[in-house]
């Protein structure tokens, strides 16, 4: 059994909300490379853009690349010890260690410190009132995901995957992870799952295609959509300027925004089912 995870028969620790925040979704992979930092910012952009208030978490303190997508390196302000003011960007709130530490120093940190950042930014960070607060997971089962799911009441995770059977092998771990720490599974998102020709509009399969969807028929857990490889959703990545952020008929943007409205039509099924809510609403 993983550290720090609770043994069969032990009460699960409690989990505190945070003020103001109706729902956190945590966004999560099995390994790296998949695309789930770009999933990350683009569901977050398309709940705003559908009407929503946003906050993006950037949990990831070991490649934290929120601020590069989002196009921002502006720092956030301190008011006090216990108060942070988050960055604005696209119309969300966001808070990532990249700001913080810029440049390509690396981090080198152990537990108990990673345990501690992430309460200052779930805890410290003036978030207001916000219906979803997105958090960009690191890749694998460690510390970071440990301390998240642990410490705050998480309303469901989305698991981020391509149509690879090495990708698929590590989601699984994931999966399982989750359901030791009693966290709803929101569904599963297959990313670069097909390619459009632009002569002939057909379907190119560059990672194998449909496995995501059977994991989660398998695991009986929702699918929430296939995402396509498109130039632009790696363009706007890597420029700062998200495809979610040019609207849904963007290009790239259909499958997007497709997912997100799952993501919403799941955490309403969750709260509607009666799962502990995130926050009292006073």
């Amino acid at each position: 059994m993983p550290p720090g995870m609770p043994g069969q028969g032990q009460p699960p620790p409690p989990r505190a909300p945070i003020e103001g925040v109706k729902n956190l979704i945590a966004v999560a992979s099995g390994k790296g490379g998949v695309g789930k930092t770009t999933v990350a910012v683009n569901l977050a952009i398309a709940l705003k853009n559908l009407g929503a208030a946003v906050g993006l978490m950037d949990a990831d303190v070991y490649g934290p690349n929120v601020p590069v997508m989002l196009g921002t390196n502006e720092q956030p302000r301190a008011l006090d010890e216990r108060t942070i003011i988050p960055v604005q960007a696209y119309g969300l709130k966001m808070i990532s260690m990249g700001l913080l530490n810029p440049g390509d120093k690396p981090l080198v940190w152990r537990g108990p410190m990673l345990h501690s950042v992430m309460q200052q930014f779930l805890r410290s960070v003036r978030w207001g009132q916000l219906d979803y607060l997105v958090v960009d997971l690191p890749p694998g089962t460690g510390d970071v995901q440990l301390s998240l799911i642990q410490t705050v009441s998480v309303t469901g995770a989305v698991i981020v995957t391509t149509p690879s059977v090495v990708a698929l092998a590590d989601v699984r771990r994931a999966i399982e992870m989750f359901r030791q720490v009693n966290v709803e599974i929101l569904g599963v998102v297959e990313n670069m799952s097909y390619f459009s020709c632009p002569h002939c509009s057909g379907h190119i399969d560059v990672f194998g295609h449909g496995e995501g969807e059977r994991l989660a028929q398998n695991f009986q857990i929702p699918f929430l959509g296939e995402i396509e490889i498109d130039p632009q959703i790696r363009i706007g990545g890597d420029t700062g300027k998200p495809v979610a952020s040019f609207g849904e008929d963007a290009p790239g943007g259909k499958s997007i925004y497709a997912m997100a409205r799952n993501v919403i039509a799941r955490v309403d099924t969750v709260n509607a089912a009666g799962g502990p809510p995130v926050v009292q609403i006073l």
